[in-house]
Order: C-alpha cells, then sequence, then structure tokens
C-alpha cells in the first residue's frame, strides 16, 4: 500500500501549486543589482566568526551566478537535477545506471568524483557549453581523465536521457577535499531538484541532514534515493527516513529505494532504477511537472535572499563598527598623549630638574630665589647687569638645549604611551588582535620616531627666536634688548610658554618652577609691554602644539593606513540595503 501511495505522489510530483511568479524583466535587473552590492560587500577584517560569514557570501554569490539569474533569464531551460549525497552513497553508479552507461567515474578509492560530470541530451547542448550555468566551472568533453579537478564541469551529450533534463553528478558532500565539498555545496545552490543518495547504514548522517536543513530553509526541491537497502530492512529503514524528513519539514519530498544489488559491468540491475527513470522522464516530458519543481525551487531561492542578505548586512555592520572601534581607540590614546602635552605645557612641570639649573646658570647666581620677595623689579635690574657680561649668550644656550631635551622627552614619551595604548586596545577589540600580528610595528612608535620629536622640538625653538625677532622690531637698538639678546629673550619667553596660557600665572602656579617663569615674564614684559608678552606666548604655545598634533597624526596614520588598507567599505551597507528593498519591490 505504501508503494501504491508513493507511485502517485511520485506521478503527480506533488509540490503543491505552480504560479505564474513576477514579471521577470524587472526581477531580474534587481536580483542583478542585489549579486552586484554582494559582490561590493566584502568582509576584510578579522572579526570573531567572519570565515562562517565569507562562507555564508561567497554561497549567495554562487547561487546568484549560478541560479537564480540563469533561471530567471530562462525559465524554459532544461530542469537540472543535482546528484549529491555522501562519500560512498554510490552517486556515480546510480547515474551511470540511469543513463545505461559509464557516464561519471565510480569507484572505490574516495574521492572518485573529481570534475563534476553533467549529462545532457545532445539537442539541450546550447544550455550547458555556454557560461549560462556554472560560470566559474571549465568546460570538458569526452571521457575522464585523470588530470580532472574540481574547477572543470565536464559535459557528457546522452540521448538516453530525454531533452528537458540534465543531471549533474557532485562530489561527496563530506569529502576528504575541501576543493570538492565546497564545490558540492555549490552545485546543490545551482539545482533546480535535488537527488539525494544515501544508504541503508548512512541516511542518518549529520553531514547531509545538515544540507538538507539548508535546503528546506531555501525551497529546494528535494527527492531522496535510499541505495543498498538490504530486503529485510526495506520497510523498517524507509519507514524512518520518511519519519526523519517529514520531521525536516521534506515530507513531501518522494523517496526511491534501491535493493542491495549486484553490479552488472558496472550497473545497477534496471529494474531497481525503473521507478527512478520513469519519474526524470516524466519531468522532462510533462512541462506542467517541470515548471512545477522549477518554479518552487525558483520562489523558494528569491524568497531566502532577503533574509541570507540580511545576514550579510550585519556582517558587513559588524565589519564597520570593529573598524569604528579600532579607529576610535587609535584617535582616543594619542587624543590622551596630546592632552597630557597640553597640560604639560602650561602647569610648569617641564621647568624643573636640569631646566632649573640650567635657569639658575642663565641668572648668574643662586641668590635670585631669597631675594625674590624684595621685589621683581629689583631682581629684574640685578638680572640686567649680569647678562651684560660676555658670559651671557653660552648660559642662554644651556636653558635652550634644557628646554628642548626636556620637552622632546615629554612629547615623546607621550607618543610612545599612546602606541603601546593602542597595542593594548587593539587586542581587546574585535579583528584588532590579527592586525597587530599582521603589523607588528603598531604596537610600538614608528622608527626614527625620536629622531623626528627632536627635530620638531627644534624647529619650534628656531620659530619662537622668529617670532622674537619680529616682534622686537625697532627695540632691537634698546640698551635693555642689547643686555639679553635674541637668545636670552628666546628663551625666557620658552619659559612663559611652559607655565601658563596666555602669559598669566595664577597664584597657586606660583613655586620654584613657577617663580622662574613669573621672573622670565616680568623682564619680558619690561622689553615689549604686557599685551605683546600674551600674545607672544599664545603663538609660541599654538606653534608648539601643532608641531605636536603633525608628529602624533604621522604616528596615526599608520594605524589608519592598515584599517583603510582593509577596504571595509562603509557605503557598502547601504547600497545592499537598497538592493534588498529593490529586490522585495520587484516580487
Amino acid at each position: 500500500m505504501q508503494r501504491v501511495e508513493l507511485f502517485k505522489r511520485v506521478r503527480a510530483c506533488d509540490y503543491g501549486p505552480v504560479t505564474d511568479g513576477p514579471d521577470p524583466a524587472p526581477l531580474v535587473e534587481a536580483v542583478r543589482g542585489l549579486r552586484s552590492a554582494v559582490a561590493a560587500t566584502t568582509l576584510p577584517l578579522p572579526v570573531p566568526d567572519v570565515a562562517s560569514q565569507r562562507t555564508d557570501r561567497a554561497e549567495l554569490l554562487h547561487q546568484l551566478d549560478d541560479y537564480v539569474l540563469p533561471r530567471l533569464s530562462s525559465l524554459d531551460a532544461p530542469l537540472l537535477a543535482v546528484v549529491g549525497g555522501s562519500t560512498g552513497a554510490g552517486k556515480s553508479t546510480l547515474v551511470n545506471s540511469v543513463v545505461g552507461e559509464g557516464v561519471s567515474r565510480a569507484g572505490a578509492l574516495r574521492p572518485t568524483t573529481r570534475a563534476s560530470v553533467l549529462i545532457h541530451h545532445p539537442d539541450d547542448a546550447r544550455w550547458f557549453t555556454s557560461q549560462r550555468v556554472l560560470p566559474g566551472l571549465a568546460r570538458l568533453t569526452g571521457s575522464p581523465r585523470s588530470e580532472e579537478d574540481p574547477g572543470q564541469l565536464r559535459l557528457v551529450s546522452s540521448r538516453a536521457l530525454p531533452d528537458g533534463l540534465a543531471l549533474l553528478d557532485a562530489p561527496d558532500i563530506d569529502s576528504v577535499v575541501e576543493a570538492n565539498r565546497d564545490l558540492a555545496r555549490q552545485l546543490l545552490s545551482a539545482a533546480d531538484l535535488w537527488l539525494f543518495v544515501t544508504t541503508a547504514s548512512r541516511y542518518a548522517d549529520a553531514v547531509p541532514w545538515r544540507l538538507l536543513q539548508q535546503a528546506t530553509d531555501r525551497g529546494t526541491s528535494v527527492a531522496v534515493v535510499l541505495s543498498r537497502v538490504p530486503h529485510e530492512a526495506m520497510e523498517e529503514v524507509r519507514a524512518d527516513l520518511a519519519r526523519m524528513l517529514l520531521e525536516q519539514g521534506l515530507g513531501q519530498s518522494p523517496i526511491f529505494t534501491v535493493l542491495e544489488s549486484a553490479l552488472d559491468d558496472g550497473l545497477l540491475p534496471a529494474v531497481e532504477t525503473a521507478r527512478l527513470r520513469s519519474w526524470l522522464s516524466s519531468l522532462a516530458t510533462d512541462s506542467r511537472a517541470r515548471a512545477i519543481v522549477i518554479r518552487r525551487t525558483l520562489d523558494g531561492a528569491l524568497h531566502s535572499l532577503d533574509g541570507r542578505a540580511q545576514i550579510l548586512h550585519r556582517a558587513a555592520t559588524e565589519q564597520v563598527e570593529a573598524r569604528d572601534a579600532l579607529s576610535e581607540a587609535v584617535a582616543e590614546a594619542f587624543g590622551r598623549a596630546r592632552g597630557e602635552v597640553d597640560g604639560a605645557v602650561s602647569d610648569g612641570s617641564v621647568l624643573r630638574g636640569e631646566v632649573l639649573a640650567r635657569w639658575q646658570e642663565f641668572v648668574g647666581t643662586g641668590e635670585w630665589f631669597r631675594q625674590f620677595d624684595e621685589g621683581v623689579g629689583r631682581l629684574r635690574d640685578k638680572l640686567g647687569a649680569i647678562l651684560r657680561g660676555q658670559g651671557a649668550r653660552q648660559p642662554a644656550e644651556d636653558l635652550g638645549e634644557a628646554l628642548h631635551t626636556g620637552v622632546a622627552a615629554l612629547i615623546a614619551s607621550q607618543g610612545e604611551s599612546a602606541s603601546l595604548a593602542v597595542a593594548r586596545q587593539w587586542r581587546t577589540l574585535p579583528g584588532g588582535a590579527p592586525l597587530l600580528e599582521e603589523h607588528p610595528g603598531l604596537a610600538k612608535v614608528s622608527d626614527g620616531f625620536d629622531a623626528r620629536v627632536q627635530r620638531v622640538v627644534r624647529d619650534w625653538q628656531g620659530e619662537v627666536l622668529e617670532l622674537v625677532r619680529r616682534e622686537a622690531g625697532g627695540r632691537r637698538a634698546t640698551a635693555r634688548f642689547l643686555s639679553f639678546g635674541i637668545n636670552g629673550i628666546g628663551v625666557m619667553l620658552m619659559l612663559v610658554v611652559f607655565s601658563a596660557t596666555g602669559g598669566a600665572l595664577a597664584g597657586a602656579e606660583v613655586g620654584v618652577a613657577g617663580g622662574s617663569a613669573l621672573v622670565a615674564q616680568r623682564v619680558l614684559e619690561s622689553v615689549f609691554g604686557d599685551q605683546a608678552v600674551r600674545s607672544l606666548t599664545t603663538k609660541a604655545r599654538v606653534l608648539l602644539l601643532d608641531q605636536v598634533d603633525a608628529i602624533y597624526a604621522a604616528e596615526r596614520e599608520r594605524h589608519d593606513a592598515a584599517l583603510q588598507g582593509l577596504g571595509v567599505d562603509g557605503d557598502s551597507t547601504e547600497r545592499l540595503s537598497a538592493a534588498i528593498r529593490e529586490v522585495k519591490a520587484a516580487r
């Protein structure tokens, strides 16, 4: 009774109602747009799960290229049935037996299927010799050859198949060769109908059932061939397989059984494949039955595009977010470094240690601080008298050198800290650790960084002296200006820069270092006036911070270049969203 019902269902091709479907022209255009958007949506950043995301993207591209676009463009093309299954299931033997001759290599050695074999009626050759379907596979003709590989598709013409039907013998879905497994999945996605071949001993294996679940999700039409079944176990095994198919959502899929049989010249007994041959022939000759299978699979594939493209959209969004987080970590680290330098410029921390010692030499005596409370004016007169001597120039140069060393050390140490901070942060962010492995130099400052810092500080000191020259103007002839000289005035201006914003000290800043700068500020005011000193201090400070920004920007550029080199495209997500909407509207 079960066999009678099965035969009726098979003959009726009970896959559900057939519909006319949408107008193909606008839909083809919309799907082409989606295909372009998917191709442009790369996933280069090595975030967690990116390998599976890339696989999903590749499979989506393959199905668009290998099935959806070709089938939409040629609804009257022959039905393509892909024969797939596990290693040793007897796929090639089944194909040879259906055709009636050895068109596909079969044997005990694994993997036996290298190049995929597509068998078609001679009148249907035009549909397959071109790149209409499976455009990524090179075409071969003739007998099997030892040098065949998974990147090839061998075409076999046979009148044993009716026109309107083609069979494709795919590699094992669980092949020991990864390229074969990948190709098997690609070919199954290109099928109008998947003939799933399994055996009585392996029908419950996990790998094929994962692919069957995928077929269910994508609406692919499936028929099952249960091969190598012992006669005494036929009813039990078939019933269990039918139950599993029902639970998988494939309860309407026809089941064909092949008893365990001796081969005759490599072929199964004709009686064991008669019902399968009859069913395939009915699909080929009955345009309505063929249209039902094709339309069901095409509709399922089109319906699945939205969800699969949305998954890709989320993956692309994750890429953009990960890139932005890595970029933000760089900006924050170097921003903090710049802020530390900015703070040190105005809090007097530079005016200690060696700078303070050189300042005292510049003044010429250690008594100045003890006399500070007796009045700045009195100290200024003493300072001017001391600096009229021949030894004034050398102490000014020593003070300038001490300032140079202190400022360079400040900028360099903060830059090094920023690079280390970026490396620490990247190791905790998605995609950051692999990037550091690829670009290990990013975990520290660039080669020659210290030398560049020394150069920019020296350049800044030169700019400060040039500010003094321009501001002095006619004052160069005054006795007070001559008593200090350009270098002396310049280093005092630098002292003021490192003690206060805008040349004004707060009371809390007046300590040893602050007192030094306050004396220098008063001397400068006696030469240029209060407002001019404020202006000079602001300009000198801005010039220094501009130099700091430039050298830190150069360090940031290395990280930014590594991120930009990945090719994460923030606009691709919007293009993909727009393409998804277009396909929905066209359907």
